[in-house]
């Protein structure tokens, strides 16, 4: 079970816009897919999230974007927890070049645990919290 992990991608010809990088928005999908990699490595795969009945959903976004990835270019998003609080936790990712560990972009999302039935905040189960080490610093 990693503390920090990494989700490997290769930029697709799809995700490339009419700049000739990686459009902006793919890098919030690999962002969203590298949590729920995550969340599936530590044990909460989108299927136990539903039989709970709880999960989570995005607050918010925040991307810095420091260089173009282009087709091709294999990336990697590394993600980790930050804080875990009673209904929200803060996660993290350095988006890096896999060929050359050039950092492409460093982010963070504001994830809020809520009842998928009422839609509304829900405190953050045990069993979940203790799934997610959290990282300090910037890996």
């Amino acid at each position: 079970m990693p503390d920090v992990f990494e989700f490997p991608h290769t930029v697709a010809d799809g995700e490339i816009d009419s700049l000739g990088h990686a459009n902006n928005v793919v890098y919030v999908d690999w962002m969203q897919r590298a949590a729920v990699a995550h969340s599936a490595a530590q044990g909460w795969p989108g299927e136990r999230y539903a039989r709970l009945g709880q999960g989570w959903v995005v607050r918010s976004h925040r991307v810095e974007y420091l260089q173009p990835a282009l087709a091709g270019d294999p990336v990697l998003v590394r993600t980790w927890v930050a804080t875990m609080k009673k209904v929200t936790s803060l996660r993290r990712y350095r988006i890096l070049r896999a060929t050359d560990g050039d950092l492409l972009a460093t982010a963070e999302t504001l994830w809020a645990f809520i009842n998928y039935a009422t839609r509304q905040p829900q405190r953050i189960p045990a069993e979940v919290a203790g799934a997610f080490p959290i990282v300090d610093g910037e890996w």
